[in-house]
């Protein structure tokens, strides 16, 4: 009888009665929306659907896959006995080991080295000018860190909410860990929902902010771009951004290396590995351990509602910016630049650029913007790592 009590103690249905147990039930019935999301919908479903699943076993009571108080603990200058991985080891479960591999930048930094083996960087190294569009986009970024700091939040945590500006989940995820780890779940799924959303979220924007002439703006078709100039141009990248920030160093240089695997043409074998089976396997440590961190007690908050209503502020802001740069340009050149593919300068690659694509061609059905706005959508790459290393340097 005595083992039969201890059984049904331990049973997850007996504990939601237990305190405030019953937010979990809160949190399953999102992570089952989300999942939702993710296979009916299809919004980012390679990392929204581990995502919201890590965010399922957290939230189940009893299952001790990931444990909150172990990492608060990790955090803590006054629990030595927890600042190492040390401790998460001998007392965390499944989650919270995997979560290591987030704590330490591990998988958004590998995620990079797919991210760079798959990125054509042609565009951009045709038309330099398309990096100014990438960089405007990021003033996305900063003005929301500063209307999240005047919404109450730290500096360090107003930093992790601005660059869901990116438009890049693992950077996003980077910045957060190293920043306000404890806001990692809604900003994450933040990320992650509103990239999916780009093609609802920017074409209004950028339709408010142009023309129907400035729209059907034909641009040229791009210079081809020797192989040599595309070994040159990460190694190039790499010394630059490292030296001038940092704290950039670890994205920007696996983003690059992977780059050079697919242009060097002597590393086929690895240039498909890290392109397949490699960022496969990060995608699902990276998402299921994330969305393990949106627990009841960090999710369920008026800060969540708040980082949501900010992130897309985010989006909105980084499209804008590209968007009006262009334009800017446009007083001072002779061959005219679409101003839409200024809204591809966020880091959404390739959406961003399509949606560019789809925009033009409603007002002009001749017009092929998708190549030129590849420029500004892989200068968004760079331009967000190059962000991240900065907040990171200013606030960490």
């Amino acid at each position: 009888m005595t083992a039969l009590m201890n059984f049904i103690d331990q049973m997850g249905f007996v504990r939601f009665f237990e305190g405030e147990n019953w937010k979990n039930l809160v949190m399953i019935a999102i992570a089952c929306f989300l999942l939702y999301l993710a296979i009916v919908k299809k919004f980012e479903p390679l990392l929204l659907l581990p995502i919201a699943f890590g965010m399922l076993l957290t939230n189940l009571p009893g299952a001790g896959l990931y444990h909150a108080e172990l990492w608060d603990a990790f955090l803590d200058p006054n629990n030595p006995a927890y600042h190492s991985y040390g401790a998460i080891m001998r007392e965390g479960g499944l989650l919270d080991i995997l979560y290591i591999g987030v704590k330490a930048g591990i998988y958004p930094c590998l995620i990079f080295f797919g991210v760079g083996a798959m990125t054509d960087f042609g565009p951009l190294i045709a038309n330099p000018k398309s990096m100014l569009l990438g960089a405007a986009a990021q003033i996305g970024i900063f003005i929301t860190y500063i209307g999240a700091f005047a919404l109450g939040f730290t500096p360090a945590e107003a930093a992790s909410i601005g660059i869901i500006g990116g438009a890049d989940g693992p950077t996003a995820i980077f910045v957060t860990t190293r920043l306000a780890s404890h806001l990692l779940g809604p900003i994450a799924v933040a990320a992650y929902s509103y990239m999916a959303l780009v093609p609802v979220i920017q074409p209004p924007i950028m339709k408010l902010l142009t023309t129907k002439k400035e729209r059907q703006i034909v641009m040229k078709p791009l210079r081809e771009v020797s192989k040599t100039e595309k070994i040159i141009f990460p190694i190039v990248v790499t010394v630059f951004v490292a030296l001038l920030v940092p704290s950039a160093a670890p994205l920007v240089g696996c983003l690059m290396l992977g780059n050079l695997f697919n242009v060097s043409g002597v590393t086929e074998r690895l240039s498909k590995t890290v392109q397949n089976e490699l960022i496969n396997i990060v995608t699902i440590f990276l998402g299921v351990s994330v969305g393990a961190t949106a627990t009841a007690a960090n999710f369920l908050s008026l800060q969540t509602i708040k980082i949501i209503g900010m992130g897309v502020v985010a989006f909105g802001l980084g499209t804008a910016g590209g968007v009006l740069l262009a334009k800017f340009m446009n007083l001072f050149l002779k061959n005219k630049i679409n101003p839409l593919i200024g809204s591809a300068g966020v880091s959404a690659v390739p959406m961003a650029a399509r949606v560019s694509q789809t925009v033009g061609q409603k007002d002009n059905p001749k017009n092929f913007l998708l190549m030129h706005a590849m420029g500004p959508n892989v200068a968004g790459v760079i331009g967000s790592a190059i962000a991240a290393g900065v907040l990171i340097a200013l606030f960490g």
